[in-house]
């Protein structure tokens, strides 16, 4: 019978990657590249920010498309084919048509204005581009899905649980990316927003993310028993992109390297995370307004930060600061408690006196 203990590791690792992700957009103001990809740039750079965001580049999206895959798994196991696409309509179209209505125009003209260009509204996804990748992989893979859980106790579920519950799982899952990014060849294995290389990593990693969940038990002691060994390798494989290949390293050892971190984060959040928490309730409810928000509050704090002549760190505490405090107060005394604003950041639409509350099937996203 399939595990159908709730894993808060998941639920953890789902806000830490939503942390991380804005940590790394903040970062990206302060690159060289950051306003040819759409980012309000400082004028002085931070040099030192490039190595952990070279390291975070390979992997944190992968992760969020593993997580979501996660998440319906989850939430499949008590729902029908109608009652998953219904929810998921809610929970991620309806968010992604008013964020790119909404939220997403008003921080593109926000960039317009800090580089004195005439401001243009106009309907645009941006960061919430995740949000449509998540939907159509939903839409075309919950077939298989709902076929993979009526035979969840029958010969093919066990195989499944067998096949994950060996190391060599580990090899298996890792061939089929390599094999995209050799087949599509991408310019930069890191942009994942509005490409091809993107959708099919997505896809992927969807897939595979439904499947560990799936497969239960077997393959999380997997993940714990190698979580240092992926780790290392990990760390092994940036160190070979950073000394010789000056971050350019051959596509397939790119996407071997953005697995091996996926998995090395999973083992370990099995290993120390997977534990109730009141904090956690609350922040995996949070984490995806916050989502949905932060580049809106990201480049109100970079349009008035940077202009200012204050050291490069001290900038990126504030904004980083302004950023955070700017979504989670938005969060706690707006959306969370106006039963009408609820639904269009991905949350049922509750009475402000119940007490938040996040379902184990619930799919973030990231852009």
């Amino acid at each position: 019978m399939q595990n159908h203990t709730r894993r808060y590791d998941i639920d953890w690792l789902r806000v830490i990657a939503i942390w991380l992700l804005i940590i790394y957009h903040l970062g990206l103001g302060f690159q060289t590249y950051g306003v040819f990809i759409g980012f309000i740039q400082n004028n002085d750079h931070w040099p030192s920010l490039q190595v952990p965001m070279s390291i975070l580049s390979i992997w944190r999206i992968p992760l969020l498309f593993f997580i979501s895959g996660m998440g319906v798994s989850f939430a499949i196991r008590k729902r029908s084919w109608g009652t998953l696409m219904k929810e998921r309509s809610l929970r991620i179209l309806l968010p992604l048509v008013f964020g790119s209505i909404a939220i997403v125009p008003l921080h593109v003209m926000l960039w317009q204005k800090y580089y004195l260009q005439d401001l243009n509204y106009s309907l645009f996804p941006g960061h919430l581009w995740f949000l449509g990748n998540i939907f159509f992989y939903v839409l075309v893979l919950s077939p298989l899905f709902i076929y993979l859980k009526q035979k969840v106790d029958e010969q093919l579920g066990q195989r499944i649980r067998r096949f994950f519950g060996r190391p060599f799982v580990f090899p298996v899952m890792v061939i089929p990316f390599v094999i995209e990014a050799q087949i599509l060849q991408p310019e930069f294995f890191e942009m994942y927003a509005f490409n091809w290389h993107g959708f099919w990593l997505g896809l992927l990693a969807f897939f595979w993310g439904f499947l560990m969940v799936y497969a239960g038990d077997p393959f999380w002691q997997q993940l714990k028993r190698y979580k240092w060994l992926f780790l290392g390798a990990g760390l092994a494989f940036f160190a070979a992109r950073w000394a010789y290949f000056e971050l350019s390293s051959p596509l397939a050892m790119k996407a071997i390297e953005s697995n091996l971190f996926v998995l090395a984060v999973l083992g370990l959040g099995a290993e120390y995370l997977n534990r109730p928490s009141k904090r956690l309730t609350y922040l995996s409810t949070a984490s995806y307004p916050i989502y949905i928000l932060h580049m809106l509050f990201l480049y109100l704090g970079s349009y008035w930060v940077f202009p200012l002549y204050w050291p490069v760190a001290v900038k990126f505490l504030v904004v980083c600061v302004f950023t955070f405090l700017g979504c989670y107060l938005t969060y706690e005394f707006l959306i969370r408690r106006v039963r009408i604003l609820r639904p269009l950041f991905g949350l049922k639409m509750e009475s402000k006196s119940v007490k938040p509350t996040v379902s184990q099937g619930e799919v973030m996203s990231e852009a």
